[in-house]
């Protein structure tokens, strides 16, 4: 916001969110079990787990489906995911002899063969056991263009806290007296080999109302934290504020800071010399990534720049230089690529010269390579993928043109391909064993019409010669928000669990997600959110009108906000469906802004500060919407104890809503896993069969 009068008003909205939420809370008989770690919740919870481990695997077929969900995660023939760190291939491993994972590097030449040779760099079970800690990995950020040490990132059980502490390659040993930044939701790059840029918790009034840091400072080898030297501040109002260091392939290097003023709109500064200078870039902007001194990003709304416009969902790349204030001279043709109505730029990379992206056309991957021409325009080179396929950005780096990408569908096992973006070869280094029998399976797309005549695109994955008699089991998945896209992907868990038993799978791509760029999230934003939702609506109804499927044989899933999805259609349209699997999610839309990381969202759903906004999230809400006198099919809600994102408040007063009125459903918390299905690989396979059992037990019998 530029105007003081504008964060005034934030200020006080922020003070009526809270009024209305506490208004909420004294009408809630079930606001106690928000106290996620109270000894009465955690007795709740494990009551609850018990009666549905007393159902789900007391059933025969349990025992086989977390048989064969465990096999498939273990499995040591996976493709191991690179990730390029110098001249070097790294991975980070889990299986059955390392439950938490061994992070572990080879050379390109070996990764490429089929069984490489792989050094461990840190064995994080043993650390574990050392430090007595449930360690999760949240990943490595190394130090460029040395590449020699790095910020090792570590979650207890999963939660979105870490602790980030330096460790150097070649000893594989953390550093003594290095860099160590305890627990906290931070965001964290190297400024240089001996200073980090640091957004965190600094101590009281130093967090936003969303639980993220707004405060960076830089922190240099061997000083302490309150000892950090502040180079930015944002407001409390504010989403985060994030930092990063980008370098290009010649050696330049682009220090940013991101201030995320919503979940949506940001504004960004190149930290200088001279301190902070914002640029000139829309407030929708994604940052891609630098190369040949060009900053890249896409846009998520119409642009006009130095007199030409530019439309929502365009890759542009820009020096920074021209985008500072009384910038002097023209940029060069800023446009890289700019996608048609049923298109989405989905994954950009860089690699020393140019720029590599995944953009999809009509929910089908296709991947292109962008080189920047001596006019400044920038010529593309489309390189071959299977049809019908999703195409994903594996791993590249600043200093070579080498990169690697994944090619997968619902039917063939993933397999991963080494790329020169300088000359377009292409060869297929790995690819996954099949994980079920597809011989016998068939993929078809169709569309839905919604209500206003949109045309709503989904994916059935069937046997062939399937009866269209709507007696087929069918799970219809779908997530609908935040401009994330639902792309064709290989499932073996999905495959084994569910269609080799005769099951049917559909993803729906509506909206909200990012299938056809801004303009398909832009239109489910907030009160119009009730179209996301309608367009589920609409692709249930048109499986049934198909005789694909019958609202017996019926069952949904959605996890997080994909979970709010199915806590509505259970509250709107419980005769479609038999079955509904709420995953992680978000269920009382009048407190969700005082729930963890709520407060964030408010850019995708409104708040209970306006007026307009607070009344559809009252009409809506499906914690406030379950009624007695309404039959619900069963539910299946679970959520885990260490979701420090969306919480497991919502799940676990869901269900004791639904107790309290005599209605049946099934609850399951995992104590661990972070806003997903377990911490470990045997935890997430329970999840899965718990899962698997229920839509077995619901659409099968």
């Amino acid at each position: 916001m530029h105007h003081m009068a504008s964060l005034a008003a934030i200020v006080i909205l922020l003070g009526m969110a809270g009024g209305a939420a506490r208004a909420a809370a004294a009408d809630d008989p079930f606001v106690w079990l928000e106290d996620v770690n109270g000894e009465k919740p955690l007795a709740w919870v494990k009551a609850e787990n018990a009666k549905t481990v007393g159902v789900l695997e007391a059933d025969p077929r349990f025992a086989t489906l977390y048989a064969e969900a465990l096999h498939i995660a273990r499995a040591k023939d996976r493709i191991p995911e690179p990730a390029m760190i110098g001249d070097k291939i790294y991975n980070f491993w889990r299986d059955a002899d390392h439950e938490r994972g061994v992070w572990r590097r080879t050379s390109p030449r070996d990764y490429a063969t089929p069984e490489p040779h792989w050094t461990t760099v840190l064995d994080l079970d043993a650390l574990a056991r050392t430090e007595n800690a449930n360690w999760v990995w949240h990943g490595a950020n190394c130090r460029a263009p040395a590449y020699d040490r790095c910020l090792v990132s570590l979650s207890d059980g999963g939660e979105d806290a870490s602790t980030d502490r330096e460790f150097d390659l070649a000893s594989g040993q953390f550093v003594p007296g290095g860099f160590d930044l305890p627990h906290s939701k931070q965001n964290v790059d190297w400024l240089d080999d001996d200073t980090l840029l640091v957004a965190r918790d600094w101590g009281p009034g130093t967090m936003t109302a969303s639980g993220y840091p707004f405060v960076v400072k830089t922190l240099r080898r061997g000083q302490a934290l309150a000892d950090a030297h502040e180079v930015f501040r944002g407001t409390p109002a504010d989403v985060l504020v994030g930092v990063s260091t980008m370098h290009d392939g010649g050696g330049g290097r682009l220090t940013l800071i991101t201030r995320a003023t919503d979940f949506f709109h940001s504004e960004i500064y190149e930290l200088t010399a001279g301190g902070a200078v914002k640029l000139d870039l829309p407030a929708k902007v994604n940052l891609r990534g630098f190369v040949r001194g060009q900053l890249v990003f896409s846009i998520d709304q119409d642009w006009t720049f130095e007199g030409r416009s530019y439309t929502a969902g365009s890759l542009l790349a820009v020096a920074p230089r021209f985008l500072t204030p009384g910038a002097a001279g023209v940029a060069p043709h800023p446009l890289v690529y700019a996608p048609g109505p049923r298109q989405a730029i989905e994954q950009v990379a860089a690699t020393k010269t140019r720029i590599v992206a995944a953009i999809f056309d009509n929910v089908r991957g296709g991947l292109f390579v962008f080189q920047r021409a001596r006019d400044g325009q920038w010529a593309a080179k489309r390189l071959p993928v299977a049809s019908d396929s999703s195409v994903s950005l594996a791993a590249s780096i600043e200093t070579s043109e080498r990169f690697y990408y994944g090619v997968d569908n619902y039917l063939d096992p993933p397999s991963l391909f080494a790329a020169n973006a300088a000359n377009g070869a292409a060869g297929q280094v790995k690819s996954l064993p099949a994980r079920f029998d597809a011989s016998k399976e068939a993929v078809d797309q169709y569309e839905a019409v919604a209500g206003d005549g949109t045309k709503v695109p989904y994916f059935v994955v069937h046997p062939k010669g399937m009866p269209l008699d709507g007696s087929n089991p069918t799970i219809l998945y779908a997530y609908g928000g935040f401009q994330v896209s639902l792309t064709p992907g290989y499932s073996g868990g999905v495959g084994k669990l569910w269609l080799e038993r005769g099951g049917v799978y559909v993803v729906a791509n509506i909206r909200g997600g990012g299938e056809f760029g801004p303009a398909w999230h832009d239109a489910a934003l907030k009160t119009n959110r009730q179209l996301a939702w309608d367009d589920f609506a609409a692709v249930a109804k048109d499986l049934i009108a198909r005789k694909i499927t019958s609202p017996r044989r019926l069952g949904i899933q959605g996890g997080s906000n994909g979970g709010l999805l199915m806590g509505v259609e259970l509250t709107q349209h419980p005769e479609l469906f038999r079955a509904v699997d709420i995953q992680v999610p978000l269920l009382d839309m009048l407190r969700f802004e005082q729930i963890a990381a709520g407060a964030s969202w408010v850019g995708e759903y409104g708040s209970v500060a306006n007026p307009d906004e607070r009344a559809f999230l009252a009409r809506t809400s499906p914690y406030a919407n379950l009624k007695a006198e309404v039959d619900y099919p069963t539910p299946f809600i679970w959520t885990t104890t260490k979701d420090d994102r969306v919480g497991p408040q919502h799940a676990r007063k869901f269900a004791a809503k639904l107790a309290a009125m005599g209605k049946p459903y099934l609850y399951f918390e995992v104590v661990e896993g972070g806003h997903g299905a377990g911490a470990n690989q045997e935890e997430q396979a329970r999840t899965e069969a718990l899962e698997m059992t229920y839509f077995s037990r619901q659409l099968m019998d």
